[in-house]
C-alpha cells in the first residue's frame, strides 16, 4: 500500500528542560528551522523561523517559546506544516541551540533536556541530548523530498560547537558518510 502513502506532511517538534537551580543564570533553550530550496539544498538556507519569527507563507511556525524551562510539559513546541511547503524547497533541517547570554553552556549543563518529533499521535523521534553532550547546538531532524516529491523524516542528534549565528549558517551542510 505504499502507493497510497502521501509522506511526512504536519509534524510537531518539541523540546523541554527544567529550570536552572535557584540563583544561577536561566537556560535558554531555542529551536531553530532552516529551509532549503531544491537548487541549492545543501548551502545556505532561504529563510530561517525561530523565536520572533515565522516562515514568510506561515507553514512553519513556534507555538510555544520559553526562555528559562518553566512551562508546564513541553517548554517550546514548533509546528511544521511540509505539504503546504512551497515545492521549491526541497530540505527542511530542525535545530536547538543554547543561548550564550549569560553563561557559556553545552548539553551536558542542561538539566533534564528532551525532545519529541511527532506526526499527530505518531511519536517519530525522542531523545535526552545524551550523545551531544558537549555541543552547544544541534539538529534533531531532517524532512526530506523524496523522487515523488512526499517529505521524509531523516532522525538523528547532531552536536555543534559553535555560537548560535554560525550554527544557523551550517547546520544544513552534509555532514562526512
Amino acid at each position: 500500500m505504499s502507493g497510497l502513502s502521501k509522506g511526512i506532511r504536519k509534524v510537531e517538534v518539541a523540546l523541554r528542560w527544567d529550570p536552572s537551580p535557584a540563583g544561577a543564570p536561566p537556560t535558554d533553550l531555542d529551536l531553530v528551522a532552516a529551509t532549503y530550496e531544491a537548487g541549492d539544498p545543501y548551502g545556505a538556507p532561504a529563510y530561517l523561523v525561530h523565536f520572533d519569527s515565522r516562515s514568510p507563507d506561515g507553514t512553519i511556525y513556534l507555538d510555544r517559546d520559553s526562555r528559562d524551562g518553566q512551562g508546564f510539559g513541553w517548554d517550546e513546541v514548533m509546528t511544521l506544516e511540509l505539504d503546504r511547503l512551497a515545492e521549491r524547497y526541497a530540505r527542511v533541517v530542525v535545530g536547538v541551540v543554547i543561548q550564550q547570554r549569560t553563561a557559556h553552556r553545552t548539553f551536558v549543563n542542561v538539566l533534564n533536556p528532551g525532545l519529541r518529533v511527532r506526526e499527530g499521535y505518531t511519536v517519530l523521534a525522542d531523545d535526552d541530548f545524551g550523545g551531544v553532550l558537549g555541543a552547544t547546538a544541534a539538529t534533531v531532524a531532517e524532512f526530506a523530498r523524496d523522487g515523488s516529491g512526499d517529505w521524509a523524516f531523516r532522525p538523528g542528534v547532531h552536536g555543534f560547537e559553535d555560537d548560535p549565528a554560525t550554527f544557523t549558517r551550517h547546520m544544513g551542510r552534509a555532514r562526512p558518510s
